[in-house]
């Protein structure tokens, strides 16, 4: 089973290393160099090993040890290849570390992309390319993640125009093009976005035009409705449609405040 793959070639720092940092050391630990504390004790119980086991190095205070990790000076403070502060580095290119697999390679950048989020085949195809995997290595495992189903475009632009409709609002326009970016071929986008039935996509629209009605009020009707547009159009709306609902949201808001600016018996302003 592939998820059982190595995770990089040989040599590289994978997540099993991440843990293999030595912890800070405590106030008052034995071996710490300071005033009173240190003094005369031999090399190998004065000073600690760095962080690859290699040359030793003194153990000072906690403050200067995090102040050079802040600042990346000293030796001391250095992290070991292939770590950041924040975490692993991105894996370098499968050209490098000898006798390294290029296929073992893009098996562990797809199943890191897939962990954090779904991505598209093209999107994937990418991310190997940019890292120097070779082609023939790449298509090769892009086919088999396919074929299992770790790859699978039509159900990402399903999942998409839900997902994106609902929480955001957007309109199949809007929705193609951010699929089309993402590398989904033109049949499948469009097998998406049809599943947006034409009276959910304008019940979409009242909604979010009725959202946004109240912070409008007191402006030109004209101002009005060009805001309204605008933010219906940057959401993938056409302007058939927008000016449509725009227009019966204006009427409706007219005919719901008429009643209170006629019979209030206060001057209008």
């Amino acid at each position: 089973m592939m998820m059982g793959a190595d995770l990089g070639p040989p040599g590289e720092v994978g997540p099993r290393d991440w843990g293999a940092w030595p912890d800070e050391p405590r106030s008052g630990s034995p071996g710490r160099s300071g005033r009173g504390r240190g003094e005369g004790l031999p090399a190998s119980e004065g000073e600690a090993a760095g962080p690859a086991g290699g040359e030793p190095r003194s153990r000072r205070g906690r403050g200067s040890r995090r102040g050079e990790r802040r600042s990346g000076g000293g030796s001391s403070g250095a992290l070991p290849d292939g770590l950041l502060p924040d975490g692993p580095a991105e894996e370098p290119p499968a050209s490098r570390g000898a006798g390294a697999d290029p296929q073992a390679v893009a098996r562990a950048i797809c199943l890191r992309l897939l962990t954090m989020a779904p991505r598209t085949r093209a999107q994937l195809a990418e991310a190997l390319h940019k890292r120097e995997v070779p082609q023939a290595a790449a298509d090769a495992v892009l086919e088999r993640f396919s074929e299992v189903g770790l790859i699978d475009d039509e159900a990402f632009a399903a999942a998409w125009v839900s997902s994106r409709h609902a929480g955001r609002g957007l309109a199949r326009k809007a929705l193609a093009s951010e699929l089309r970016h993402r590398g989904v071929d033109e049949e499948t986008v469009k097998d998406a976005v049809e599943q947006l039935d034409p009276e959910q996509e304008a019940e979409t629209a009242r909604r979010l035009v009725r959202r946004k009605l109240s912070s409008t009020r007191g402006l030109d009707p004209a101002v009005r409705t060009r805001r309204l547009a605008g933010m219906l159009a940057r959401k993938g709306y056409g302007p058939g449609l927008a000016f449509r609902v725009i227009r019966e949201a204006l009427e409706d808001d007219e005919a719901e405040t008429a009643p209170f600016t006629e019979d209030s018996g206060y001057p209008l302003d």
